[in-house]
This record gives C-alpha cells, sequence and structure tokens, in this order.
C-alpha cells in the first residue's frame, strides 16, 4: 500500500470529516486513555489537517468540536487495544511501519532541501537557451600536476587572443581538443539546463552575450566559453523531415544531392503536392519515411544544431523550411506542432532524475555530510585517520581485522559524533553488520570509513528529526498509530464482517424490518433524445406487453439504425425510489411524461408488493450493517476496558487554539 492511499483511508477511519512510540512532552495531557497520556497537540494537529484540506476551514463550532473529539477518543480507544494485543510488535508491523518511515522523513531532511534548491535553479535556468562557443584544452593522459598548470597556462593565453580580437570560432578550429570543432569550429548551438556538465553551465549561465569566461575546469578539461546569444526557451517543437543524404565516399554525390532536394523543394510548392506521398517517394531517412516524415517532440540542445535552428524557426503549423544542410546530407522541415516549457509540477520528476544521475548528486551530498557534520559536531581525528588509511588503503575487506589486531590499531580513535568517540573497533562491527561492498573508485579503508560515517550521521540527523521536529514527529505517529488502527479494525470488523456469514445471518433476522422491498415493477424507460424519432418510438412500444424479447427488438433496432436517438434503461426497479418510475402512475401499463426538460416514454411490466427481502438479495447492506454493528460492540467494549478522563481546561485551550 503506499502512501497516498494509506493517508486516505487514515482520514476515513480517523475522522470522515477531518501518530512515534512516544507522546509528545506534555505537562498537562488533553486526556488519559486507560491511564496513558494524550497530549492536545495530536487532537490540534487532526483536527486541523482535516479543515485545512476541505473546502471549508473556517472556524470550529463547539457542536462540530465535540463531534471530532469524540472520533478522536474513539481513535485512541483502539490504538490503545491493539497495542495491547501486541499488533505493534509483530514482523508485518515493524516492515510496515519502516518502510512507511523512509517515505514520510524524505521531505524533512537536510538532502531534500539541498535537492529542492538544485531543482528550482534548474527550472529557473530553463526559462531561457543559451548559444555558445567553446574551445577545450584536454590533460594529456596520467597528467601530473605540472601538465595541468602548462595547460591551464595555454588556456589562458588563448583566452587572451580572444579579447586581443581573435576569432573564438577560428581559434577553436586551431586549438581545441574537442573533435567536433572540426566541423562546427566549436559552435555549440543551443543548450539549456541540465544539458552541459555543471561546471560548463554554471559558467555560461554566469555571461553576458558576447562575455568570454575564465578557464572553466570540467571533467573534460579546460574550456574557454563565449556566449553568443541568450533567449527565452521555446519549449518544444515537431516537425516532419525529408533527407537526401550525401556519401561522403562518393565526389560526386553533393553536387548530386543538392540537385535532388532543390528539385524536391520545387515540387512542394505546388499546390496539388501532397506532402507525405513526397516524403514516402524521396526521402532517404528509412525510419521516417513511411510515416510521413514524422519526427518525435524535441527541445533544444537534443538535435544538431543546423536541424534545430531551422526546426525553431518555424512558426507556423504546416510550414516548411528551405533545404538545410548538416553532417547527414539536405533535409527540409516542416512544422507540425510547437509546445511552451511545461510547469515546474509537470518536469519536476525529470529535472530530479536528471540531476541524480548527473554530479549534482555528489554535490548535494558533500553538502549534506557538511551541514551533517557541523550540526551534529563531527570531529575526525586527522592524524590516526592518516594512519589507517596508508596502513589498510590496499587491504581487502576479508584481512581488516586481522590487519588491524596485529598492528595494534583496533582501539584507534576516528571520529567523535554528538561527544561520543569512534574507534576503528567500532568500524569493524559496522563491516559485519554491512552485507553489500560497496563498488567505488579508491582506497579499501577510506570507502568504508567514509561509508560508516555517513551511516552515523544519517541516523543522528533521523533520531533529531524524531526529537525536535514537531510536524515530523506528529506525522509519524498518525501514520504509526494508522497501520494499528487498521490492523485491528481489519481483525475486529472488515474481515469478521465479511467471514461470519452465521453473524451476517443472525443479525440479518433481528434486523428483517431494514431489509424491506418496495414495490417494484419491471419496466423499459426510454429518454428521447431526437424528438424526430418520438413518433417511431411510440409507435413500438404503445399497446404492447413488457418482455425481455421486446426489449431487445427495441434496443436492437434503434442501436442499428438510430443509435443518438434515445437512451434506454430496463430491468426491475423499486418505483418509489426511481427518478422517473417516481413520477408515474403505477396503473397505467404504458404512459409518457415530462421531467427536468426530458420526454420519457415508460412500459410497464410485472409489479411486485412491498415485502420482505431476503438474506442473499440483502447481503451486500447487511455486511455493511453487520459491520458498522460490529464496529460499535467494539467501542462499547474499550471504553469499558480502558477509562478515558479528560482534562476540561485543555480541552478549551485546544479549542481556542483551533479557531485563532
Amino acid at each position: 500500500m503506499n502512501i497516498r492511499a494509506l493517508s486516505a483511508i487514515l482520514y476515513f477511519l480517523l475522522f470522515t470529516t477531518l501518530g512515534t512510540e512516544q507522546v509528545l512532552a506534555q505537562n498537562d495531557p488533553l486526556l488519559t486513555v486507560g491511564g496513558q497520556p494524550v497530549s492536545k497537540d495530536e487532537l490540534i494537529y487532526l483536527i486541523g489537517k482535516g479543515k485545512s484540506s476541505s473546502a471549508n476551514s473556517a472556524s470550529i463550532t463547539k457542536e462540530e468540536f465535540q463531534e471530532n473529539l469524540d472520533l478522536f477518543i474513539n481513535y485512541k480507544l483502539k490504538v490503545k487495544e491493539a497495542e495491547a494485543l501486541g499488533l505493534d510488535q509483530t514482523q508485518e508491523f515493524k516492515r510496515e511501519f519502516e518502510s512507511f518511515k523512509e517515505n514520510l522523513k524524505a521531505p524533512y531532511l537536510i538532502k531534500n532541501s539541498l535537492e529542492e534548491g538544485e531543482l528550482r535553479k534548474a527550472y529557473s535556468r530553463m526559462q531561457e537557451v543559451i548559444r555558445a562557443s567553446h574551445i577545450l584544452f584536454q590533460f594529456p593522459p596520467s597528467a601530473s600536476s605540472e601538465d595541468s598548470i602548462i595547460v591551464l597556462k595555454m588556456a589562458l593565453k588563448v583566452k587572451q587572443e580572444i579579447q586581443n580580437g581573435g576569432n573564438i570560432q577560428e581559434l577553436s578550429e586551431k586549438y581545441s581538443d574537442d573533435p567536433s570543432a572540426r566541423v562546427n569550429k566549436g559552435d555549440l548551438g543551443y543548450f539549456t539546463s541540465l544539458q552541459m556538465v555543471q561546471p560548463f553551465e554554471d559558467a555560461a549561465y554566469n555571461l553576458q552575450p558576447g562575455q568570454i569566461s575564465d578557464p572553466v575546469l570540467t571533467s573534460f578539461g579546460y574550456h574557454i566559453i563565449e556566449v553568443k546569444e541568450r533567449m527565452p526557451n521555446p519549449g518544444q517543437v515537431r516537425v516532419s523531415h525529408i533527407l537526401v543524404r550525401v556519401d561522403p565516399n562518393n565526389p560526386n554525390s553533393e553536387d548530386q544531392a543538392r540537385r535532388k532536394i532543390s528539385d524536391i523543394y520545387a515540387e512542394i510548392q505546388k499546390p496539388t503536392t501532397i506532402w507525405e506521398d513526397i516524403v514516402k517517394n524521396y526521402s532517404e531517412d528509412p525510419s521516417t519515411s513511411q510515416k510521413g516524415g514524422l519526427l518525435p517532440y524535441f527541445s533544444v540542445g537534443t538535435m544538431i544544431p543546423e536541424f534545430e535552428l531551422a526546426a525553431f524557426s518555424l512558426s507556423e503549423e504546416g510550414e516548411v523550411s528551405p533545404p538545410v544542410k548538416t553532417q547527414y546530407g539536405y533535409h527540409i522541415l516542416r512544422l507540425e506542432d510547437k509546445q511552451p516549457l511545461a510547469s515546474f509540477d509537470e518536469m519536476e520528476d525529470i529535472i530530479r532524475s536528471r540531476i541524480l544521475r548527473d554530479s549534482r548528486s555528489s554535490m548535494i551530498q558533500s553538502q549534506v555530510l557538511a551541514i551533517q557534520k557541523s550540526r551534529y559536531g563531527f570531529k575526525e581525528n586527522d592524524s590516526n585517520v592518516s594512519k589507517l588509511e596508508t596502513s589498510l588503503n590496499q587491504v581487502p575487506k576479508s584481512e581488516f581485522a586481522s590487519q588491524m589486531k596485529t598492528m595494534g590499531l583496533e582501539d584507534l580513535e576516528i571520529f567523535e559524533l554528538n561527544q561520543k568517540s569512534y574507534t576503528g573497533k567500532d568500524l569493524l562491527e559496522y563491516m559485519e553488520i554491512d552485507e553489500v561492498s560497496p563498488r567505488t573508485k579508491g582506497g579499501s579503508f577510506t570507502i568504508w570509513y567514509d561509508r560508516f560515517a555517513g551511516s552515523l550521521l544519517a541516523e543522528m540527523e533521523e533520531r533529531d528529526l524524531e526529537a525536535n521536529n514537531k510536524e515530523y514527529q506528529m506525522l509519524l505517529k498518525e501514520y504509526r498509530d494508522g497501520i494499528l488502527l487498521f490492523s485491528l479494525m481489519n481483525e475486529e470488523v472488515w474481515q469478521k464482517g465479511i467471514q461470519d456469514t452465521v453473524g451476517q445471518k443472525a443479525f440479518f433476522q433481528d434486523h428483517q424490518k431494514n431489509y424491506q422491498w418496495k414495490s417494484r415493477a419491471n419496466a423499459l424507460i426510454v429518454k428521447i433524445l431526437d424528438r424526430d424519432r418520438l413518433t417511431t418510438a411510440r409507435n413500438n412500444l404503445q399497446n404492447k406487453v413488457y418482455s425481455e424479447e421486446l426489449v431487445n427488438s427495441f434496443e436492437s433496432e434503434y442501436k442499428t439504425n438510430h443509435p443518438l436517438a434515445y437512451q434506454t434503461e430496463y430491468g426491475l426497479f423499486e418505483i418509489p425510489s426511481h427518478p422517473v418510475l417516481s413520477q408515474i402512475n403505477p396503473e397505467l401499463t404504458y404512459q409518457e411524461i415530462e421531467l427536468n426538460g426530458d420526454h420519457y416514454l415508460v412500459l410497464l411490466g410485472e409489479k411486485m408488493p412491498e415485502g420482505d427481502r431476503k438474506f442473499e438479495e440483502s447481503r451486500g447492506m447487511v455486511i455493511r450493517d453487520y459491520q458498522e454493528y460490529l464496529d460499535k460492540q467494539l467501542i462499547e467494549k474499550l471504553q469499558k476496558k480502558y477509562p478515558v478522563k479528560i482534562n476540561t481546561e485543555v480541552l478549551e485551550e485546544a479549542f481556542i487554539a483551533l479557531n485563532q
């Protein structure tokens, strides 16, 4: 069951209109249930949550407050009983609660607020697209620090050439280590957020058109970036295209392709030309030629620049571009549709997925660790950690314990967290519990050390949440108690109400008066949708006797010949309960009535008087009522088992708080 599904069930179970195991500290509880104190904050939270989720969030009346208080007390009685039955100790409960807890805590963690900031920043940047050129200076293989300095000096020298009037595209062709520079001369076309590596993106978005960046270090090397243009994001475009390929191995292919695309373009200008036929006959793109040349929607930065520029230059649906040259050959494009940039809510999941796949994810995790370390008093023992790294970084996990013992390193303090010291021995114990071996580059000790420290910091943050974040405390308690309530109700009310057929029948016999048929009749009800077909329907039904054959014949005829003429309803109905039949004269076999501006023809068949329902005819209603009966019995039993005492002064405080 997912979080949203359980949340909906909890509202139904708790208040319909409208919890950690430790009750929130409060000197004067609102009430006690079987001697167990209950905070007024819990009542305020649950009623307030119900108010905020409803359309009317006005102040609550005394009567409404009392009604919600009664429901709240019943809820707490059931939770108390679930605990007494040990439902909170079962493996099923613990597993389910821990699963929900993982989801519930996520929005409150440091990581979430940092991710949210990156999401908003990325979407904000997506409002613009940038066109830029760059020159890449790569490091040689196995580069030393001296090599890196030489590359940086080269990048600074070329930047100076650009500032002295040099053309970045000519210099890119001359100096750039980007293989595509031989073709595009460093022109990257348009791009937006999350389409370049983060340092490159950060630098580009901090430049205005015409500005040149300092050397920007990325995983590819150093870049010199010049922003050519910034403009609003045009969103997505969908085009169909015709492709005439150029064979680089055939010296005549270029000229032949150019003549062919010119002839095709001239043919398209004729008013009698059908685009799909031209595509099918002439396009050399096998993946689209049989479907009108249609391509999926795309945004800036996803196609080669020349193609993309031509596509986004089209403004009217059906508009056709002149021939466009790309590395694949010559294209003619036709605009099919344009869509603006989607809203943040629509794009949030996509943006999050992209952020978690690129270097921003590592950056966020580093920031999370830094904040956690500062908040929870993390102090690393640098000398001891360095000693352990030197001794163990080349040692596999299986040899850690023996190596530490041999070298007497087990009792070395590696860090202090929240005034508690942790040693090499603590790290070994963690490694025994954690069965998953991390797959990452780096020294063996360093990997396990970071993993150990990170897990302790995460635990510390979670304990801090449970101890100090009131909203999270309330939410956690709501779900914990909600799962217990669900389990108890399922055992004592819902499943029992469904499976106890003996109890159902006994309840049915004791309450037979509640399961009565009103007067009934077989009937065919025809609502006239096309007044021109009224006479036809009248002739088919008037002076006829209701029968299944007649109904089938009428249905078949009109659905075949005039499907929009009528709307029919037929079968056995309770006359007083039906909106149309309740308005007729039940003594007449055939009649016509006007109701709410609609004309109805009614043909009545066999009539049945009021009378007792059989158990089989009432079983659904009996189960529902029997479950309500079992619920009332349960509450009465619990009220006797767990005395409830209410603090009237605190109750008044809660009422005032809800109306502030």
